[in-house]
This record gives C-alpha cells, structure tokens and sequence, in this order.
C-alpha cells in the first residue's frame, strides 16, 4: 500500500467525521446518517491500514478518530447531574406511579385495621389492661407519648427518626427478596403499634393530641412505608403472574425497578424526618403543625402523579439498567 496515496485520497473523509463528531449535539436528520456511514468506512481504513502499514501515528490517529464517532454514534453516558434529574423525574416516580394499586390497596388495608383495633383497644377496659397497668398507661397517655417527641435535641431526633424510618422502609425493600411474602406480617406488626397508641390515646380523651403529633410527619412517613410494601409485593406477584414476557427477565425488571423506589424513599423519609424532629415538637399551633404535614404529602403525590403519569406515557418502565444514553439526534 502506498501510504501517502492513502492519506491523500481519503483525508477529506477523516475531515468532514472529525467535523460531525464536533457537532455531533446539534446535526440533522441526513447528517446523522452520514455519521454512521462515515464511522463505518472510517473503522474499516482503520483495519487496513493496521494490516498493511507499520506508520504508528497514522494509525493512532485513525484509532483515536474511530473511538471518538463510535462514542457519537452509540451515545455516551451521561452526565452525573443528568442521571440524577432522570432519577427524580422519571425513574423513582415512575415505579410509584405504576404501583398505585398496589400502593392504594395497602394504605386502605392498614388504615382500616388500625381502625378497628383502636376502637376495639378504646372500648375494651379488659383489653387495655392486657397491654399494660393502669399506672403504665397513665403514664404513656399523659407524659411519654408527647414527650417523646421533645425530649431529644430536635437535630439528633430526626437523624434517629430518619434512620429508624428508612430502616422500616428498606425491611419492605428487602422483603421483596423473599417475593414480599413477610411484607402483610411486617405491616401488621406496624399497624397493631399505632392502633394501640391510638386506642389507649382515645380511651382517656387524648384522641386530639394523638392526631396533633402523629399528623404532621405521619402523613409523609406511613406513605413512604405503604410505597415500599407496595412495590415490594408487586415484585412477589411478577412471579405467579408475569404476564406475556419471560418470567426472569420481568423479574429482573421489577427487583431493578424495586431499588429506585428503595433509593428515592431515603430522600423522602428524610423529609419526614425533619418535619418529626422540627415541626412536630415545635411550639407552632396544631393546626399549623398538621397543615405542614398535609402541604408535605399533598406535595409528594402530586409530584409522583406529574412524572409518573408523563413517564408511563413515554413508556418508561423505572428499570435502571434502561436509562438511555445520550447519542446523536436529529434536530
């Protein structure tokens, strides 16, 4: 081969990829083509002259040139910052939303259990003698249940409120391994502690203060850990019933879909955290107390009904592994 013939004939090949690569954001629809086009006859120049020429800076150049239009063509990763704008728009709400059912079905079914044993607990002296003495449950009614919230520095409480909600949240997560088999015991653990507070609370006509306390964070908290059992379940019943597509690659899917949610939760839970440390002790009124909280999950939900209902729209499915990756369009 005669090198310099080589260079000569097809230098203004190599010209014009290395001007698309540079404008590779901002090319049109027959550019696009050209790119590719040009990458793959640029890529086999590559081999011959590799095969045929010992000229080491020829062929580091045409290496270097191939790297960079394959990069342009099948899309480079992107940016940290935009992966984590993908995150919080589209990939953890997006599994919220899809989960809405389930979620919906989980917060009904606790919401009325709790019910019905607090009132059970409030109308039934025999029982709530059973879950403690009188003296205990004076003591729980009319000190400990409202200083619990107080009697930590407001900065340490909600760092030990965050760490024990997200603990209860990523049990949910983690149950999904076991196909969430374990999640309906877990929620009912949860929700026989909060009716016997509420029912001992209402028994001595504290129901007021009960509501006044739990509100605020409650609202936010209890939603998270619905969303976690939700989604946690839903990945259980993938397996009795995957559909038309393989029951392993839907698996997959969903367990990917399940860590979004898992990883979006601990941002939420913070938020409630702060609001259990900061706001539900503060000396603001109880309706100024509960207003925050109801802003707060008012504010959740209809964040994940905007993205989610968009997402599902342009038929995202949450899968972190199907996050694409920036490449040449046409504009």
């Amino acid at each position: 081969m005669d090198i310099d013939a080589f260079v000569s004939a097809h230098r203004p090949v190599w010209d014009r990829l290395e001007d698309l690569i540079r404008r590779r954001r901002s090319l049109d629809g027959a550019e696009v083509d050209e790119l590719v086009d040009l990458y793959q006859r640029v890529a086999t120049h590559l081999s011959l002259v590799r095969s045929a020429s010992a000229d080491p800076i020829l062929v580091g150049r045409l290496s270097a040139l191939v790297a960079r239009a394959r990069s342009a063509v099948t899309g480079a990763h992107t940016p940290a910052w935009r992966e984590f704008i993908r995150f919080f728009t589209v990939s953890f709400p997006v599994v919220a939303y899809r989960a809405r059912w389930w979620w919906l079905g989980t917060t009904v079914a606790f919401l009325l259990v709790s019910t019905v044993v607090a009132a059970w607990v409030a109308g039934n002296p025999g029982v709530q003698a059973s879950i403690a003495t009188p003296a205990e449950i004076d003591q729980l009614v009319n000190h400990d249940f409202a200083d619990y919230y107080s009697e930590h520095p407001a900065a340490s409480f909600a760092g030990q409120v965050w760490t024990n909600n997200a603990w209860v949240a990523m049990q949910m997560i983690i149950m999904a391994i076991l196909l969430g088999l374990p999640i309906p015991y877990l929620l009912w653990q949860n929700a026989l502690n909060v009716a016997v507070s509420a029912g001992l609370m209402a028994a001595h006509g504290k129901l007021d203060i009960f509501f006044g306390l739990i509100t605020p964070h409650g609202l936010l908290e209890l939603t998270a850990v619905f969303l976690a059992a939700a989604v946690g379940m839903r990945l259980g019943w993938t397996v009795v019933d995957p559909g038309p597509r393989k029951r392993g690659e839907v698996l997959a899917e969903q367990g990917r879909a399940v860590m979004s949610v898992a990883l979006g939760l601990v941002v939420v839970l913070f938020v409630s955290g702060l609001i259990e440390g900061l706001v539900t002790p503060s000396s603001l009124p109880t309706w100024a107390r509960v207003g925050i909280g109801v802003v707060a999950e008012a504010a959740f939900l209809a964040y994940v009904i905007f993205f989610g209902r968009r997402a599902v729209a342009a038929q995202e499915t949450g899968d972190l592994e199907r996050a694409p990756d920036l490449a040449p369009t046409a504009g």
